[in-house]
């Protein structure tokens, strides 16, 4: 073994340590690969940076280019409605019909396309026929995967293969080469799901609906009713003529205010701006048992001398001033939005806007062209405000002038943590004291020892001096929150709330997403779509409280309540799926059939041989844009970047291990393995490895590290190539093992209420079905023997 295989083995071994755990972005760890084997010398640096160009990631980005035009204008919603109308009712026929219709569009379309798009279509026949949608969607997500498996540009894994083949200078597989082998395999996939498959499926109702009497049972899915309550407010509440952003329901108690009724009228999903009236009765959202830790913040001991201002912070702690610019890109962001204490290490002390200074509720309040912050953090981190992006004119501040034009002096107070506090033990995020005050806990005084700047999970001791920017008269709101008087006859009832004008239904995040890792309150999305979201159902289990300072996650359902006219408008957004047909975004109809002529236009040539399909798919793409089927902006959300990066940043690695011979050696332990077992031991040890490999390892990484070992292994067999790469390729794309093997999983994980077993359960048992039909068929069509 040659130091540059050992060298080589290792980065591998690596990289796939980082795509299993997932420690950095996947992308992240195929750039270091590229980065690696370029810098060891392992390959040169046009082959480090080829990815870039390979045909196979061409093709790759041009396709969902091609499947974004065919989705914009229309054809594919219009074939997939059409044809899962004829479905009826019956379930078995459902499932035939939904797994044929998606493996259809697959064949010329990204496949988590294809799902996302036919998504609410199912999720609106499941409620037609009282079908639990975890029997459909599943079906739905395996359809579009197998599907995949029928042409060259249905997956990548099937690019990359005709890649590799041509790179290895072997004639590369045309249009249709997949379709006979890709065909049996699908329809005995669809077979399976209907016979065997269903059987496995859970039975769960994430948007049952009667036929009959049209009654939303989303309750017992969610356990709403557990945590849905009614409180009034006293006439002589101190919370009389305040907003909802003044009393802060959400942010001491983890509230959410569904609706305020007043008289016979009810305010569904209320403003930030919306003022409390006396006897008003508020249709809550939350932990009753939130009202008696309030409690814990009566124990604490304020002391009445206050603190100098410059007390809790030491030589290292500086306060600044910095302008935000009228093109600052920070301008109608939040701090929270923003993540500003995370990103540049600094505290927002108080907001400044000509002459108005804001000290409180600072977290969501939008930033405006022209303010001021003033800012508290290392003298390190303020310097780097002198030539940060988004700010300008920074200086720091003198104390006459924090207590001049700023008042801080006026908001500063320490509390005192009393040895019998229910916050001892508690961090600083679980106490949510900042949240109650508006604003941050500016240090902690212990001993002689004091933190400036406690980070959220600083946990409290006995003892403890917390200082604060806040006056006593901010614990008048708490103890007016304390006085509501729960209503405990009165149970509210969401079924009641559904009506012609206001709707219940689910979303999840698109495909395209950019809002994955962002929490609620960082995108505003109650003040921006006038919705409430009731509940987020992840990986089997439904969350009901605290939900707008949950990271949002790809696969996500939130339960949504509000006018009918604001669930349509969400469904316009590229960044969420609203799951009912009828709260779509508005399709380009007209250019449908140009789609089609361009689409069939690139496909012909390609399929007679006469262009090779990575100019053809480049040309496709632009025409879709020049025809206006989809902007290009749109074009550029439909690319799955993270995809094409994993992509390009792989193949020098794959590169490298046929230069430096490792392929050529792992091929020789193959052959030594099972190459006395004859040939279809050898594809059944390949095609075996990677099913096994597809539960932790991307698909298209895969199929780059796997391609030269298969290639490898056929020449030194003296065996065939062409059914044994075909084999790795249909085994990587056939991901059905778990949720995390292909995002159609995922996609329809929260929406179908799946738990990982369930997928464990089903995809097992169908991928065990797909090797064995791969060893049947597979060398009836590409025999190994040439």
């Amino acid at each position: 073994m040659t130091p540059d295989i050992i060298l080589i083995i290792s980065i591998l071994t690596m990289a796939v340590v980082l795509l299993i755990t997932e420690w950095i972005p996947m992308e992240a760890t195929a750039l270091l690969s590229l980065g690696a084997v370029a810098l060891t010398g392992l390959v040169s640096p046009m082959e480090a940076l080829s990815g870039f160009s390979n045909p196979a990631v061409v093709t790759v980005w041009a396709v969902f280019i091609l499947s974004g035009g065919l989705t914009r204008t229309g054809v594919a919603n219009a074939i997939g409605s059409f044809v899962l109308r004829l479905a009826g009712s019956r379930e078995t026929t459902m499932i035939i019909v939904i797994m044929t219709t998606a493996g259809v569009l697959s064949a010329v379309m990204n496949n988590v396309a294809v799902a996302a798009l036919m998504l609410p279509v199912v999720m609106d026949i499941a409620r037609h026929t009282a079908t639990p949608p975890s029997k459909l969607l599943m079906p739905l997500a395996y359809g579009s995967l197998l599907g995949g498996l029928t042409t060259q540009i249905g997956t990548p894994p099937n690019i990359l293969v005709s890649d590799a083949l041509r790179e290895a200078g072997l004639k590369a597989f045309t249009f249709f080469d997949f379709t006979p082998v890709g065909l049996t395999v699908m329809f005995s996939g669809i077979a399976f799901m209907t016979f065997i498959g269903r059987h496995l499926l859970p039975q769960r109702d994430v948007a049952k609906e009667s036929a009959a009497r049209r009654k939303i049972d989303w309750q017992s899915q969610f356990d709403l009713q557990e945590n849905l309550f009614q409180v009034r407010v006293p006439r002589d509440s101190i919370l009389v003529n305040k907003t909802l952003t003044q009393i802060r329901l959400g942010s001491v108690l983890g509230w959410n205010v569904i609706g305020i009724t007043r008289g016979d009228r009810t305010l569904l999903a209320p403003g930030r701006t919306d003022m409390l009236r006396a006897e008003d009765r508020l249709i809550i959202e939350g932990r009753i048992e939130s009202l008696n830790e309030l409690n814990s913040w009566h124990q604490l001991i304020i002391e009445e001398n206050g603190i100098d201002l410059l007390g809790p912070y030491s030589g290292k702690i500086r306060i600044g001033e910095v302008l935000l610019p009228g093109n600052s890109r920070y301008v109608g962001s939040t701090l929270n939005s923003i993540g500003f204490r995370e990103r540049f290490g600094a505290n927002v002390l108080a907001l400044r806007h000509n002459h108005h200074v804001k000290r409180t509720n600072l977290a969501d309040e939008p930033l405006q062209r022209g303010d001021m912050l003033l800012i508290a953090g290392p003298a390190d981190r303020l310097e780097e405000f002198k030539t940060l992006a988004g700010f300008e004119q920074f200086r720091y501040v003198p104390q006459s002038e924090l207590t001049e034009i700023y008042n801080l002096h006026e908001r500063l107070m320490v509390m005192q943590v009393p040895p019998q506090s229910a916050l001892v033990g508690k961090s600083l995020k679980e106490s949510r004291l900042g949240d109650a005050l508006g604003s941050r806990v500016l240090g902690i005084l212990r001993g002689s020892d004091p933190i400036i700047m406690p980070e959220p999970d600083e946990v409290l001791q006995t003892g403890d001096r917390l200082v604060v920017e806040g006056r006593l008269s901010d614990f008048e709101m708490l103890w007016g929150l304390e006085k509501l008087e729960i209503e405990r006859r009165a149970q509210p009832s969401i079924e009641k709330m559904v009506s012609a004008d206001v709707g219940l239904v689910e979303a999840i995040l698109s495909p395209q997403t950019a809002l994955e890792g962002k929490t609620l309150r960082q995108i505003n999305f109650r003040e921006k779509f006038g919705l409430n979201v009731l509940a987020l159902w992840r990986r089997g289990q439904a969350y009901r409280s605290n939900l707008r300072d949950v990271d949002l996650r790809f696969g996500d359902a939130l339960l949504l309540l509000g006018p009918r006219s604001k669930l349509q408008l969400l469904g316009r957004e590229p960044d969420f799926i609203v799951l009912t047909e009828t709260a779509q975004e508005e399709l380009r109809l007209p250019k449908m059939k140009l789609a089609l002529v361009i689409m069939a236009g690139i496909l012909l040539p390609v399929i007679l041989g006469w262009v090779p399909i990575y100019i053809a798919a480049v040309v496709g793409a632009a025409l879709m844009v020049l025809a206006g089927c989809l902007t290009m902006e749109e074009a550029y959300r439909q690319i799955e970047w993270k995809a094409v990066f994993l992509i390009a940043g792989m193949l020098p690695l794959g590169t490298a291990l046929d230069k430096t011979g490792a392929a050529k050696l792992i091929a020789e332990g193959v052959v030594a393995l099972v190459g006395p077992l004859g040939p279809n031991a050898v594809m059944l040890g390949l095609v075996a490895l990677t099913f096994l490999a597809t539960c932790f390892v991307p698909t298209a990484a895969l199929v780059v590290l796997m391609a030269p070992i298969v290639l490898s292994s056929s020449a030194n067999l003296g065996l065939s190539p062409y059914g044994l790469i075909m084999a790795v390729a249909m085994a990587a794309s056939a991901s059905f093992t778990t949720p995390i093997s292909h995002p159609a999983n995922i996609l329809v994980m929260g929406p179908g209420g799946y738990r990982f077993v369930d997928y464990l359960k089903v995809g097992g048992l169908l991928t065990l079905m797909i090797l064995v039909v791969l060893m049947v068929v597979m060398p009836v069509f590409w025999p190994l023997v040439p």
